[in-house]
């Protein structure tokens, strides 16, 4: 997005041919995302603010287009109340759960390949609640062809389960799956073979890389049970209980949660997991908690029911405190990106005549630095990866971003603290946040100091 944003048609400038990660992913969601944020980064750039806000902007599009997608599928909800399904107030119990959940919804802000297919996924959804189902198909295969090849796992079980209902018609479902593949693929291929410059459907890659390899394995492996004992708790929190009340208790919603369930089953056999792979399933798991949340509060004046209501309140608070806390906790974890604002802002060479050059070693990449948190001359950067530390020193780089305390041949200027774990105390707060150094910012000794320098508090 960023180089789509700043560098335009300059594909020389874009730095994913330098490092393309280990498969190539689509520069189709890229683009989406990329067109609605120009205006803001164009009056943000207007305005000289620090390309860091053009990251703010951009994944703020991204969100607004994720929950746009989600609003789609919560409306549904409501005027489904016409066809007799759910209704208002189930609305709004999702509504509820649905903000109590930070882990949906911070990765509704993030920019990646699981997170474009939510988006489609949710129009899916919607779609499905209104019973058109050859356009929930349809959004399903775009999800799958061009940015979660994966997401066929939750295709599968809801086409099959459309076909054993006679919801739809072989033949024409076939058709209209035929039809979208190839425009869909059609698609991806054109636009990501001109970005990577060369033939590629990135969908395919990463299919052959983690389902045909396995080799998604390289990355940590998960036990089987993994995301129904720890990733799925997590993130609904209250939302889990009640969507297995909701579907034991409703004769409608096993039609619509036995699929997305079929697909987390699926996706569990796969070694490497992640939240991430199954986010798809949580709204839906959603509908099947707000259905359950609205017959407790419905019954709550009954006596049994009242201390059922009691405890989803409990329940809902604690949700809360939660979500509070994994916030607080998530606002910890990108110290690289806070090491290098810092040395931007106390550093700032206006007089320098020569580069400034800044070596990024792969963990400070991946704890929160993107090129949107770069500056303009003097400042220059490298991120070239397995550079073992004793070279640093016969290397021209002026400063480094890096996890070592010490560095030959350099003067460590500051560092900068990580979340590390969550402890629970006596007193106020009973919970604590614990965090500890993280990422160190260094100096080459053979620079001449300036008067600035003296504001370093050291390591």
């Amino acid at each position: 997005m960023h180089d789509i944003l700043y560098h335009r048609h300059h594909l020389d400038s874009y730095d994913h041919l330098e490092f393309p990660g280990v498969v190539p992913r689509t520069f189709i969601g890229a683009f989406i995302v990329s067109l609605f944020a120009s205006p803001l980064v164009s009056v943000i750039s207007w305005l000289g603010f620090p390309k860091f806000y053009s990251l703010v902007a951009a994944r703020l599009v991204l969100g607004c287009i994720i929950l746009s997608t989600l609003r789609f599928f919560r409306i549904q909800l409501l005027l489904s109340q016409i066809r007799n399904k759910f209704g208002h107030q189930v609305e709004t119990f999702f509504v509820l759960l649905t903000t109590f959940q930070f882990h949906f919804l911070f990765y509704c802000t993030r920019p990646l390949p699981n997170i474009l297919a939510l988006g489609l996924v949710n129009l899916a959804y919607g779609n499905w609640l209104k019973e058109n189902f050859y356009s929930a198909l349809s959004f399903l295969i775009c999800a799958t062809v061009i940015f979660r090849c994966d997401t066929m796992l939750l295709l599968g079980p809801i086409g099959l389960e459309l076909l054993l209902t006679r919801s739809i018609s072989f033949w024409k479902a076939l058709k209209y799956c035929v039809g979208t593949t190839l425009l869909a693929v059609g698609l991806s291929i054109f636009v990501d073979s001109i970005m990577w410059k060369k033939f590629v459907w990135p969908e395919f890659d990463v299919f052959w890389f983690n389902s045909i390899l396995n080799r998604s394995s390289d990355w940590g492996t998960h036990s089987v049970h993994w995301y129904f004992t720890s990733a799925l708790p997590r993130s609904l929190l209250l939302a889990y209980p009640l969507s297995l009340l909701g579907a034991l208790a409703d004769r409608r919603l096993p039609f619509f949660i036995l699929p997305v369930l079929s697909f987390v089953i699926l996706y569990s056999k796969l070694p490497h997991k992640e939240l991430r792979f199954i986010i798809s399933s949580v709204p839906m798991f959603n509908l099947s908690a707000a259905v359950a949340a609205s017959r407790i509060y419905n019954n709550r004046k009954k006596t049994i029911w009242k201390l059922v209501n009691m405890v989803m309140l409990a329940f809902f608070a604690i949700s809360a405190g939660c979500t509070v806390v994994t916030f607080m906790a998530s606002y910890y974890n990108y110290p690289s990106g806070y090491a290098l604002k810092r040395l931007h802002q106390i550093s700032h060479p206006v007089n320098v005549a020569g580069e400034e050059w800044v070596h990024i070693d792969t963990f400070g990449a991946m704890n929160g630095i993107s090129r949107f948190c770069e500056d303009a001359f003097p400042w220059r950067y490298s991120k070239e990866e397995e550079i073992v530390v004793e070279e640093l020193q016969n290397r021209n780089f002026t400063y480094l971003v890096n996890e070592h305390t010490s560095v030959d041949g350099y003067k460590c200027l500051f560092y900068e603290e990580g979340f590390e774990r969550l402890e629970l105390r006596r007193g106020f707060p009973p919970i604590v946040l614990v965090k500890r150094p993280k990422v160190y910012v260094h100096q080459d000794m053979k620079k001449k100091e300036d008067h600035l320098h003296k504001k370093w508090p050291g390591c």
